[in-house]
């Protein structure tokens, strides 16, 4: 029997994925039918630009009230994505895991159990945990190593790996950060975390993953190795730039948030 204390959101971002979306979404559905709380799975189609919404919605009809698909009609990129099926989750639980095959979903639930032992505010997949199955090429292992002791410099966060695409939050957490960010290209991660620390949520954790990276077929080189370090370094800095000298994400400058009407979480 399903536990009534928790319900899990989990949003799965999509950008032309006809041929792999049910197959992604059905592998997570069996993953979650074996955790102990109730769950719903979030798709966002990211942008309308082939069959992937009408391949997904055949699941949604088929498991209705479990499987939810939303979508526009131009791509705004993942860190939108992320968002807007954020602020349609009704869980007290939220999180997100990329789509396709290089991030396993099977150790969903044993992130979930780590959710509840730690009380975590926020709980990352990390390559860099102990228990975590990861074979991904040199050229990402320097580029993660590296951007991590950036990070930590900037912005003081206590973990090892902020990348990986699995993260799961408090609903209050989210309340108070998603009105707040910004949502740029490469920077959406450690923009949720630097400004959720920010506001006082500390317990941060990390919790194994298994995932299995070809360099080849990766975001950073489909669309430009040296194009995507530099972009990431300058939404990072950027990132930063509110953060410390402008006080942007400050309550005090609410009225120059740029918060989207969708946003009623």
């Amino acid at each position: 029997m399903k536990s009534s204390r928790r319900f899990v959101s989990i949003v799965v971002p999509a950008y032309k994925a006809e041929k792999t979306i049910k197959e992604n979404l059905l592998i997570l559905k069996n993953v979650l039918d074996r955790i102990r709380y109730n769950y719903e799975i979030i798709c966002v189609v990211d942008g309308v630009l082939d069959k992937t919404e009408q391949e997904a919605k055949k699941l949604e009809k088929k498991f209705p009230g479990i499987v939810k698909v939303l979508s526009y009609e131009k791509n705004l990129g993942k860190g939108h994505a992320v968002r807007y099926g954020m602020a349609n989750a009704k869980g007290d639980i939220i999180g997100f895991i990329d789509a396709g095959k290089d991030l396993n979903p099977y150790g969903l639930p044993l992130l979930l159990e780590h959710f509840e032992w730690y009380d975590a505010d926020i709980l990352i997949g990390s390559k860099r945990h102990q228990a975590s199955k990861v074979v991904y090429p040199w050229q990402r292992r320097i580029l993660s190593f590296g951007y991590q002791m950036f990070v930590r410099v900037l912005f003081g966060l206590d973990v090892k790996d902020t990348q990986v695409g699995m993260k799961f939050f408090k609903r209050e957490v989210l309340k108070k950060v998603l009105p707040r960010v910004l949502v740029k290209e490469f920077a959406f991660d450690i923009e949720l975390l630097s400004v959720s620390h920010f506001l006082g949520y500390r317990k941060i954790y990390e919790g194994p993953v298994e995932l299995r990276m070809e360099f080849g077929t990766s975001t950073i080189v489909s669309k430009g190795f040296w194009r995507t370090v530099l972009k990431m370094i300058w939404d990072t800095l950027a990132v930063f730039y509110r953060l410390k000298i402008i006080r942007y994400y400050d309550d005090s400058n609410r009225k120059n948030w740029i918060t989207p009407r969708y946003l009623s979480i």
